[in-house]
């Protein structure tokens, strides 16, 4: 993942994991699939990555690779 800055402090944000209630990887739909799979109602996800501020702890998520 490529470094970000807090918009605020102006430091580096370091990576933070991003799970739900059940320690699984979050992710959202991001558009539609082709094909039988689309035909199906799927779509394509992207897994939520996120980086947090450790001077004034402000939490950030990025869509990051396709799930």
């Amino acid at each position: 993942m490529e470094q970000r800055r807090c918009p605020d402090c102006g430091v580096t944000m370091e990576p933070v994991p991003v799970r739900d209630g059940e320690s699984m990887r979050l992710s959202i739909a991001t558009g539609e699939r082709e094909g039988l799979l689309g035909k199906l109602g799927l779509k394509q996800r992207a897994k939520l990555q996120g980086v947090c501020c450790p001077e004034c702890r402000l939490v950030r998520l990025y869509a990051g690779d396709d799930a």
